[in-house]
């Protein structure tokens, strides 16, 4: 499975009938999975079901998804209201003729306020369904879209962070290597030191500065904080092959990382190492922020 970023973007428009609408989606980093909906009031139903379907296919991240639809204007429609007409024409009827008086013309009637209404065309139930139905299909292709730019951008993640392993993993070596750790400059220092305290006081025990000389070569042994960077070298990578949501594992990896090269810093008694030390440091500082934004 490939990786995944926590970015991305993706917009989908389209029409049905007199309604033209349009999909936004674009997420952010997050610690878990938040949706943000905005919906047309009139369309809360289909925000909650688009809730839930972005929730299926995201696992982690902030999404803001926003659905704005307009409704394209339509000719007004004219309706007579027969009932109204025909009881304008029964009740007129006896005075045709009557007193000299005409029954009055159809268009004298139909100017009669009520006998035409001139309304909004409306959209009936199917409409409204079909509508519905083609703003949910925008809203599968919307999703489509914004999953593969998330891969995209995952992809290019992939990359990074295997480049960043692996120069965590030279300088795990090359600290291994480092010719300050073999046991014949260890001992010369050590060597160096001790004498260093004997001429500044004769009283010391030479005893009791050998032992303190072991414990003094146990502290700065760092064979531990390298094994277990190994360690988590091969279970970053094993990580990264298996892909898919692997955010929040790879962000505890990048604290164990840190935590060794701090340690390691810690325990060097030569600059040499010091200094692979802090470039350790460095690496594992860019693999966690890169890291931050994997799902």
């Amino acid at each position: 499975m490939a990786l995944a970023s926590m970015t991305g973007f993706a917009r989908v428009t389209g029409t049905s009938g007199a309604w033209r609408w349009a999909w936004e989606l674009k997420t952010v980093n997050a610690k878990g999975l938040d949706v943000r909906m905005r919906v047309p009031p009139a369309l809360e139903a289909l925000g909650e079901e688009a809730r839930q379907r972005i929730g299926k296919a995201i696992q982690r991240g902030t999404c803001f998804a926003t659905l704005s639809a307009t409704r394209e204007g339509a000719p007004p429609v004219a309706r007579v209201n027969t009932a109204m007409l025909d009881a304008l024409v029964e009740a007129l009827a006896p005075y045709d003729g009557a007193m000299g008086l005409r029954a009055p013309s159809l268009g004298a009637l139909l100017g009669i306020r009520g006998v035409v209404e001139v309304v909004e065309a409306g959209d009936d139930e199917a409409t409204l369904k079909a509508f519905a139905d083609d703003a949910m299909a925008g809203l599968g292709a919307a999703i489509d879209a914004l999953v593969e730019t998330r891969h995209e951008e995952g992809r290019a993640l992939d990359a990074l962070l295997r480049a960043r392993i692996d120069a965590i993993a030279a300088l795990a070596d090359a600290a291994d290597a480092c010719p300050a750790r073999k046991p014949e400059a260890i001992k010369a220092r050590l060597a160096e030191q001790i004498a260093a305290l004997i001429d500044a006081s004769r009283g010391l025990d030479p005893n009791r500065l050998h032992q303190e000389a072991v414990l003094m070569a146990a502290k700065a042994d760092v064979r531990e904080e390298i094994d277990r960077l190994r360690a988590h070298v091969g279970a970053a990578r094993e990580l990264l092959g298996k892909g898919g949501p692997v955010g929040r594992r790879l962000d505890f990896l990048a604290q164990e990382f840190s935590r060794e090269a701090n340690t390691l810093c810690a325990k060097a008694n030569d600059v040499s190492l010091t200094v692979i030390g802090l470039d350790l440091k460095t690496e594992v500082e860019q693999f966690r922020e890169q890291v931050q934004n994997v799902e």
